[in-house]
């Protein structure tokens, strides 16, 4: 039997109608969060697949990523990124389920990586002839049904704890607008301060209202210290030690860095760091993307982390305002405001950030500073719990995979 007995390949593509909108499933959605992307056709420049009901896109680009996606909602206006195989299953002859894991089990993709081998450049596409023409042997439907319930149940878990840590996400960022944009934080009897008519004064350096007795200073006043990170070797050698080390690609995801060797202690990051990615960036994308160094993160990367030199890692001077630090960080760089303190190096883009940390921004009194830090770190301690145990479910998920695929262990 070969893939193409039980996958059909769905060829209908269109180019988007400028007023509607679409559910987008493209590869940077795919590596960022696989969260398909809304959007309107206007702003979709190409032709894309027509994505059916109850479908698996498969990744034609360097298939050693394993970029499969499985569509099982009724959504309509669904499209496909041309780089994806709209795959339709039909499930007289396997389990929908079963079939995802088999495209995403090893054998396949270690068969299309050596059938690519000669390939050059780096981006290797397979041929969709040769995949479809890949032999493959099922198990009875039976026993496809509880291989795939038993792995989409681990898979479910998983996404189940990564919503929930959005949720914890979205929370923190609610409330810091709440409180520090819309300036609705507990006064003293316990109530929104400006809703409640709580004075509000004119502050000429921001060219905006904020409450009456606080003060603004540059964002350099809260910084102690200022890592500038350490690449480090890519092998052990005397009087140096292993790290994990956040790249510019792990800012969002601080899971699995890529192992160092380094001997500067000073470079090491501690809780309540906060990394600023310095070079990088896209004509859409700024640089200056952020991340909050919580004990999880340590702890989850061999207790030892650091940054690599295009990121920097800051040290507050009072580490209980690091969490109004972060999300005012987050507040300038979504505004687009970073995009104005670029400068380009061999075509590569720096953030100019002693420029930027001269910027006045408010500063909040301390004891406002330290309920919000001590809100965020619950959330945070629930979110590396969560994201602990979504790197076991993986694991356990990953090593069941080939073994239930191969038949080496029975249902």
């Amino acid at each position: 039997m070969k893939i193409k007995d039980i996958c059909t390949l769905s060829t209908k593509s269109i180019m988007p109608l400028s007023n509607v909108a679409y559910h987008l499933y493209s590869l940077p959605a795919f590596d960022e969060n696989q969260v398909r992307e809304e959007v309107l056709g206007k702003d979709i420049l190409s032709n894309k697949w027509l994505v059916p009901d109850k479908c698996i896109l498969f990744n034609k680009l360097n298939v050693r990523f394993k970029r499969v996606w499985r569509i099982e909602n009724a959504d309509e206006n669904k499209l496909a990124s041309t780089e994806f195989l709209p795959l339709i299953i039909d499930e007289s002859k396997v389990d929908f389920q079963y079939c995802y894991y088999l495209l995403l089990s090893d054998a396949i993709t270690n068969y299309l990586c050596g059938q690519n081998s000669n390939t050059s450049g780096s981006h290797k596409r397979i041929d969709p002839h040769d995949f479809l023409n890949i032999e493959i042997s099922l198990p009875t439907i039976s026993e496809q049904r509880m291989i795939g319930k038993i792995l989409a149940d681990i898979d479910s878990k998983i996404s189940l704890n990564k919503q929930i840590n959005q949720n914890l996400e979205a929370l923190a960022k609610q409330l810091y607008d709440y409180w520090f944009v819309q300036f609705d934080f507990p006064d003293e009897n316990g109530k929104p301060y400006k809703s409640s008519g709580g004075k509000m004064v004119w502050n000429e350096q921001l060219k905006r209202e904020i409450p009456k007795g606080w003060g603004i200073c540059k964002l350099d006043e809260y910084i102690l210290s200022d890592n500038t990170g350490d690449w480090g070797k890519d092998a052990i050698s005397d009087g140096y030690f292993e790290v994990g080390c956040i790249r510019g690609a792990d800012i969002l995801s601080l899971i699995d860095l890529p192992k160092r060797y380094i001997k500067n202690e000073e470079k090491l990051l501690s809780e309540q760091d906060i990394v600023i990615e310095v070079s990088g960036g896209s004509p859409t994308q700024a640089t200056g993307r952020s991340a909050y160094i919580s004990q999880g993160v340590i702890e989850r990367n061999g207790g030892k982390i650091t940054c690599s030199n295009f990121c920097h890692a800051f040290t507050l001077k009072d580490h209980r305002k690091s969490a109004y630090f972060y999300y005012t960080w987050q507040l300038l760089y979504n505004s687009g405001n970073m995009f104005n303190y670029e400068g380009k190096t061999s075509g590569i883009k720096n953030f100019m950030t002693e420029m930027f940390l001269k910027n006045y921004w408010i500063d909040i009194p301390k004891n406002l500073a330290n309920k919000f830090f001590e809100k965020v770190s619950v959330w945070y301690a629930m979110k590396d719990a969560n994201t602990a145990e979504i790197s076991s479910l993986i694991k356990q998920r990953n090593e069941l995979l080939p073994l239930l695929m191969n038949g080496q262990v029975t249902l």
